[in-house]
């Protein structure tokens, strides 16, 4: 009888340790019975059975037992929400540390220097991360940086020109405060003031009017000498800001732009605008507290836009919009001629 029951126990021993191997062979053999990526939302509040269930419904994992018994080996982990991205076979121990960790998928969102918010707003909208409305409300609030900045009247000019890694659950104010602490963080760098409103103003005037990087500092002289002689800056951008913060704006500025009394109209107010018209990058703001050393008062584009002519007297700055007009009505002419030449050779091959 001892002897028996010796046999039984044994064989129960062989069968639990085969048993034993499977089990583990089963949650250490990777497993993938999808193509391509497989992306799983994991809800808020879901027990590990309905995770289970959508593993392996997604084809992520075997079977939700293989799941559920790899839980109950480790019951304190905490496996977080989100939308998560499959791409390998993983072993179930996988699956669950990346949950453990919460590596939801990101995405990258990059705002360029001198977007203004209606513009990265139109651009999420676009791309489908949110809407619109909701990101310029978001960004219509400027009490995330009264602390630096009491006067602001939005966030413009303070969300950071760069790219941010965004999942789909961001909202628009967690997107405004990422790049807000971004400007923070930027300006404690640059060693700017204690506040930075009107260097960030200025800064966006500068960032609009020139996309040439050695310019940067010229255009930046240039206002700061028009605000020391007391001469309007006349900076176009402001009027189209002024334009589209009226909901006027037509693509163009018109004669009628130019003189409508607007705060943030240079051609029309003295001084700075109210506020930023835009979000300026780092280079355009160190431009802005450090202007070069110039006495231009005047810039006007070069007729082949790689740049701007800067002139120190009224009668320098006319010569050179007379010549800027001319180059665009010679290069008019010139397409014009082009044209038709292009229409009198069509004209004889068809004749």
């Amino acid at each position: 009888m001892l002897r028996w029951f010796i046999r039984v126990f044994v064989v129960l021993l062989v069968l639990s340790g085969v048993a034993g191997f499977a089990g583990y062979r089963m949650l250490s053999q990777p497993f993938r019975s999808f193509e391509g990526e497989r992306m799983l939302e994991i809800e808020r509040g879901s027990t590990s059975r309905q995770i289970a269930q959508q593993l392996a419904t997604a084809g992520v994992i075997r079977n939700e037992w293989v799941f559920l018994a790899a839980r109950a080996l480790d019951r304190d982990t905490i496996l977080q929400a989100g939308e998560y991205q499959f791409l390998d076979a993983s072993t179930v121990w996988q699956v669950i540390e990346k949950l453990r960790k919460g590596e939801v998928y990101t995405y990258e969102f990059t705002i360029p220097e001198g977007s203004n918010i209606w513009d990265i707003a139109r651009t999420l909208e676009s791309r489908g991360i949110m809407k619109e409305k909701d990101f310029l409300a978001a960004a219509s609030n400027p009490s995330m940086v009264q602390d630096i900045d009491p006067n602001a009247e939005s966030l413009e000019g303070y969300l950071f020109p760069a790219t941010y890694r965004l999942s789909r659950r961001t909202t628009a104010e967690e997107l405004c405060r990422m790049m807000v602490e971004n400007f923070k963080r930027q300006w404690k760098q640059i060693g700017g003031e204690s506040s930075p409103h009107d260097m960030v103003t200025l800064a966006s005037l500068v960032e609009e009017e020139t996309g040439v990087s050695e310019e940067r500092g010229l255009v930046a002289g240039v206002f700061a000498n028009r605000l020391k002689k007391g001469i309007q800056l006349a900076c176009d951008p402001t009027v189209v800001y002024a334009s589209r913060l009226m909901g006027k704006f037509k693509g163009t500025i018109y004669k009628a732009d130019l003189k409508r009394d607007h705060p943030y109209n240079t051609y029309v107010r003295h001084g700075l605008p109210p506020g930023p018209i835009s979000n300026p990058g780092k280079a355009a703001i160190e431009a802005a507290i450090h202007p070069a050393a110039t006495n231009a008062i005047y810039f006007v584009a070069k007729p082949d836009a790689s740049g701007h002519i800067f002139s120190a007297t009224l009668a320098a700055h006319t010569r050179a919009v007379q010549n800027y007009r001319s180059a665009l009505a010679a290069a008019k002419a010139a397409k014009a001629a082009e044209a038709d030449v292009v229409i009198a050779a069509e004209t004889v091959q068809a004749n």
